[in-house]
């Protein structure tokens, strides 16, 4: 099974591929999934959704940035998105992602992997189950949280304390795992 981990901020100084490649390592030890890291930043996309939005025409048009993260997406079987917590919510860039797509959601796992300054990126989280909810996607009970990120890294990207960031990332791995295999098994017989 593929696992594509999206780092959702694109703002400059960001500390989102930090925290990415944390948890790619996490993913690859678990042996679960093959690993896809998708970085929102190299994709060019628009804030602005065509006059028919995706949800009413998911075969629409698309710009080329815009079809080719499509492309990233629709071979994942299951995501985890990196997130920040700004302002009490997520990124726009991060929005704007989700907003371009449909089907590439649609019925696949979702974990989350959060953080900021006070409340580790929960607020983030919480608005993200809405939004992937409405789009038929399963977001996994567990999630991994940061609180004062910049405390807890070193100058090279790795954890102080790592013993429980990496026990909470392999239950999160676990229960993506099973959700996973579960919905790429019912997919296959809903397509069959």
């Amino acid at each position: 099974m593929k696992l594509a981990v999206i780092i959702g901020s694109v703002r400059a100084g960001r500390f989102g591929p930090t925290v990415a490649g944390w948890f790619a390592e996490q993913a690859r030890a678990h042996g679960g999934f093959e690993i896809d890291i998708v970085d929102l930043a190299d994709f060019e996309l628009p804030l602005e959704l065509p006059p028919v939005p995706p949800m009413m025409d998911p075969d629409g048009p698309r710009p080329a940035s815009v079809a080719a993260l499509g492309e990233r997406l629709a071979a994942a079987d299951a995501f985890v998105i990196v997130t920040p917590d700004y302002n009490r919510g997520y990124p726009a860039g991060l929005k704007a992602a989700i907003d371009w797509f449909v089907t590439e959601w649609d019925s696949k796992t979702i974990g989350f992997v959060g953080y900021s300054g006070a409340t580790g990126g929960i607020l983030a989280i919480e608005g993200l189950r809405q939004v992937f909810n409405e789009l038929n996607a399963h977001t996994v009970r567990n999630y991994v949280s940061f609180p004062r990120y910049y405390l807890l890294f070193d100058e090279t990207g790795s954890l102080l304390d790592p013993a429980e960031p990496n026990a909470a990332a392999a239950a999160m791995l676990d229960q993506l795992h099973w959700w996973s295999a579960a919905l790429t098994a019912a997919r296959s017989v809903a397509v069959g």
